[in-house]
């Protein structure tokens, strides 16, 4: 081989190692704005959109002058970067996108602020607090041809991940029967959540209900994923207060009961479990899937005894949240199944109904469509 043939694979080897690396590093970072700092998961958020190379934190909204200062002083935020008011902050910071860390009930304010910019907006679950805030936020995204995305932690667990893969595009188990979602924690008292965020979470017209919306919505998130979008014929719930003396205006305790014409789904949203747990069941004619959390997988088939199963590693862009929020601002692809508008359009249905139902102690039809 020649010394001149020798350069030139080596040159072909520096460039196609050189390019990517140049492309990606060329590629701003996302200009990512927060409103509202209510919501306990906001911590978890902005640790994490500060660790990240491909985030620039422009701005960050919060009402309460006390609350915004406390976190600016937590973390480092410069006084230029935070406000008072919703509309200053996006005229001033230019975000591309919006977080937001608000009540459920102020879901529709914000989205129609980033409309009105078409600005993408990703919220905490659920959606809303009821059918006409909904509404509110689909008209919104519609007529400011904006994205509008609902983050569960769920969403990016690798065992549901792998549940799609083998019960829906697979088919390993046959037509789904029946799903269970069991989801929630002692009670936002006893786990000590932050004092602004337990007053909400406690409030009827904030959060929609207690443990029903808080917890309740994963269960409707994954069983309408699962059966691609279809409303459930009927909707069934019992509501309780097991802690009246702690959660005197709100339910503690959940069950949801989803009929659809070849499947039944249960969802079981709680205040009261003795420790965390979000975990997924799913029978189908003939073989289950059962997870435990985000990694805890057990699958059951035909010739094939229950078993353990390693779940796969989800893909780059369905990893975490800030992950999906970038590749759906950059137009990389469009918004998943979980958290889609569609989707979360008929979580609110369910969700609705379900209230409607426990107080009336009648199954509630949804209209059809």
């Amino acid at each position: 081989m020649t010394r001149p043939f020798v350069l030139v694979l080596a040159a072909a080897a520096f460039l196609a190692a050189w390019l990517p690396a140049r492309a990606q590093h060329s590629t701003p970072p996302l200009r990512l704005a927060i409103a509202g700092l209510v919501h306990g998961h906001v911590s978890g958020f902005l640790r994490a959109a500060q660790a990240r190379p491909d985030v620039r934190l422009v701005g960050v909204y919060e009402p309460d002058a006390t609350l915004l200062k406390k976190y600016a002083q937590r973390y480092n935020l410069a006084d230029a970067d935070v406000f008072t008011d919703l509309a200053a902050m996006l005229d001033r910071a230019k975000p591309e996108a919006i977080a937001s860390f608000t009540n459920t009930y102020d879901h529709p304010v914000v989205v129609e602020a980033a409309a009105a910019r078409h600005l993408t907006v990703m919220m905490e679950k659920p959606l809303a607090v009821s059918n006409a805030h909904a509404q509110r936020i689909r008209r919104a995204a519609g007529q400011g041809g904006i994205q509008v995305l609902v983050n569960y932690e769920t969403t990016w667990y690798p065992s549901h991940g792998t549940i799609w893969t083998l019960i829906k595009e697979r088919r390993a188990a046959g037509d789904i029967r029946k799903m269970v979602a069991l989801d929630g924690h002692a009670g936002p008292k006893a786990i000590n959540v932050q004092p602004e965020f337990l007053e909400w979470l406690s409030d009827p017209v904030k959060n929609g209900g207690g443990a029903l919306f808080d917890f309740g919505c994963y269960g409707a998130n994954l069983m309408t994923w699962l059966m691609d979008n279809q409303r459930p014929r009927t909707v069934t719930a019992i509501t309780q207060q097991f802690q009246p003396d702690v959660y005197p205006r709100v339910d503690d305790e959940a069950t949801i009961v989803l009929e659809y014409p070849t499947a039944q789904g249960i969802i079981q949203a709680s205040w009261n479990w003795p420790f965390n747990r979000k975990d997924l069941e799913v029978y189908g004619h003939h073989g289950l899937a059962i997870a435990t959390g985000g990694y805890g997988l057990r699958v059951g088939l035909p010739n094939e005894p229950e078993h353990a199963v390693t779940p796969e590693p989800r893909a780059a862009d369905e990893r975490d949240s800030i992950s999906h929020l970038i590749a759906v601002v950059r137009d990389k692809r469009a918004p998943n199944g979980l958290s889609s508008l569609d989707n979360n359009l008929i979580v609110t249905e369910i969700l609705e109904a379900a209230r409607e139902s426990a107080r009336t102690h009648r199954p509630v039809a949804l209209a059809r469509e």
